[in-house]
């Protein structure tokens, strides 16, 4: 019996030597059913080319880092099961709407600046003191943001978002998804001073609710869902002190 085959096309691209990207074929086995995407890379790069670059690291739709399009989705290269596109080639390419450094490999700073300009840490105006014990959280208080901070950096939801497609200042889906986590945390005191970064001009309100962040979102974070309620936020935090004027 012949071996059964598929057909991955790679993006490959060396800014030392190609104008541009281009595809490049490899035939590699299917040898069970149980085969992702990052096994056939992982196969190439092992047996075939060694060439090939692309990032990844637990193999367990945890580290976010093996985000690629497939077939002209984003999607983890280590959750898209080679039996779901088999016995037609696969296209592998890079992430959309960032740059490419090398073959499947994008450059990450701009993503990475969005995310430290929301603070993504816990704010307080009155740090408690080692040794006074934990700062405690019900269940509830905790459900108010978990959803949000399920968020594996993926940057999925970016490389499917139109928005930040066509305008790269956008803050972009998973940093205003973030934001939100901990504006609702019980702990965090800082959502005055996130709240100009998130409600300026290429915030919330350059979002125009197409919502395939949130369906590419590996992890159900629906980073639509955070911006749509970050607009409300930022409209009653205006409207209500407005109000109550005297």
């Amino acid at each position: 019996m012949a071996e059964k085959t598929i057909t991955i096309q790679a993006t490959r691209f060396d800014p030392d030597k190609d104008a541009r990207p281009h595809l490049q074929s490899y035939e590699i086995p299917f040898i069970d059913e149980s085969m992702v995407v990052l096994d056939a890379l992982n196969y190439i790069k092992t047996h075939v080319d060694g060439s090939l670059s692309y990032r990844w690291s637990c193999r367990m739709g945890i580290c976010g880092s093996c985000g690629m399009m497939i077939n002209g989705q984003s999607k983890l290269s280590c959750s898209a099961f080679l039996r779901d596109y088999w016995p037609k080639p696969i296209l592998v390419e890079p992430l959309n709407n960032f740059p490419i450094i090398r073959d499947l490999v994008i450059d990450m700073e701009d993503f990475m600046h969005k995310l430290k300009s929301i603070k993504p840490w816990i704010i307080r105006k009155t740090e408690i003191p080692l040794g006074s014990g934990e700062h405690r959280q019900t269940n509830a208080q905790i459900d108010d943001f978990r959803q949000f901070s399920e968020c594996i950096n993926c940057m999925l939801c970016y490389s499917a978002c139109p928005v930040y497609g066509l305008n790269n200042e956008f803050r972009g889906p998973a940093a205003i998804a973030l934001a939100r986590r901990y504006n609702h945390d019980s702990r965090d005191e800082g959502t005055k001073e996130r709240l100009p970064v998130i409600a300026d001009a290429e915030g919330v309100w350059e979002c125009s609710f197409v919502g395939e962040c949130s369906v590419v979102c590996p992890k159900g974070v629906d980073p639509a869902k955070a911006i749509q309620q970050s607009k409300l936020d930022t409209s009653l935090r205006f409207v209500v002190p407005f109000g109550n004027r005297e």
